[in-house]
């Protein structure tokens, strides 16, 4: 297996291809009629080099896929939210254009706060709570981060009980089937993607779970007595160990090493909450998704003969 290099994300009722410069969204909306929408990419940085470094790549990786991600939810949520009113003016349509950017990001920094304050603070403070019973760090450190990763699990457990989210995860699986289809050297059908794969080293959920681990690791170095400098650091840390575990990511998605599968598998078994089988039509979506950024022909004939 070759990685295409190709990536996406689920959205309401359809999925997010991102290859390079481009991206699309394919949506399924409510007559059944498929919907796409192709732009070019462009990074929230007007700079290239940072993009190339290696552990700073990542953090600026980590930002665009949120900024990305958000445009393109709001994009799919947009074919089903209640028509109200008369159609807009152009100067009406702007306006509004500007305000729901001013919504994205404000959404954005508020999602980034909630996230820090649930995985790495909280843990931090839930674990104080035995320290009267040791005064090893080691302890402290591991009892945290075993508190952080429940914390994740639980969080990704209880939102697939929803029929909403459940349905995302069903897109999230076609998304990946589509690129493990195309990665090991089957034609892009609807029958090859359903028996392919709905699990990939590149998913974003594997990414998240190896935050969580390589912040454990992290953890073990701030040696402060004081509580409020040990929370500080844990989210100054943050952006640092985003961009390890990009690369490691990174690392994963193009090797097939015995070492890197097996870090990989913990990430893997995660994406089997995240990921849920997905059905035909969700599929076509998926191919359509796709279709409109990669030249997959070309790509295998050039990579996997």
């Amino acid at each position: 297996m070759k990685s295409s290099n190709i990536g996406g994300q689920a959205v309401l009722e359809g999925i997010m291809m991102r290859n390079g410069g481009k991206y699309s969204v394919a949506v399924r909306k409510s007559d059944g009629e498929i919907a796409v929408d192709v732009q070019d990419y462009h990074s929230i940085i007007p700079w290239r080099t940072p993009l190339k470094i290696p552990f700073i790549r990542g953090i600026f990786n980590f930002l665009d896929s949120l900024v990305l991600g958000m445009r393109t939810l709001m994009y799919s949520a947009s074919f089903f939210e209640e028509e109200e009113g008369e159609e807009l003016t152009e100067a009406e349509a702007a306006k509004q254009e500007k305000q729901e950017k001013v919504i994205m990001y404000v959404t954005m920094a508020v999602a980034i706060v909630i996230a820090v304050a649930l995985f790495m603070v909280l843990p931090y403070f839930l674990s104080s709570f035995v320290e009267k019973h040791t005064s090893s760090r080691a302890a402290m450190t591991i009892f945290e981060g075993v508190i952080r990763v429940a914390i994740f699990l639980l969080y990704i457990f209880f939102i697939s009980r929803t029929k909403d989210i459940r349905r995302t995860f069903m897109y999230h699986g076609a998304e990946h089937k589509c690129i493990n289809c195309i990665e090991h050297g089957l034609e892009l059908n609807v029958e090859n993607v359903r028996k392919s794969s709905k699990q990939h080293k590149r998913c974003g959920t594997s990414f998240l779970f190896f935050v969580m681990i390589v912040s454990i690791i992290f953890c073990f170095f701030i040696t402060t007595d004081s509580q409020i400098l040990r929370v500080v650091i844990r989210i100054a840390l943050f952006p640092l160990i985003a961009g390890v575990s990009y690369e490691i990511i990174r690392l994963a998605g193009n090797s097939d090493n015995f070492l890197v599968n097996l870090l990989s598998r913990p990430g893997m078994w995660v994406q089997n909450m995240t990921t849920k089988e997905p059905d035909d039509s969700m599929i076509e979506v998926g191919i359509r998704a796709v279709e409109e950024v990669f030249d997959w022909r070309t790509w295998q004939k050039e990579n996997l003969g």
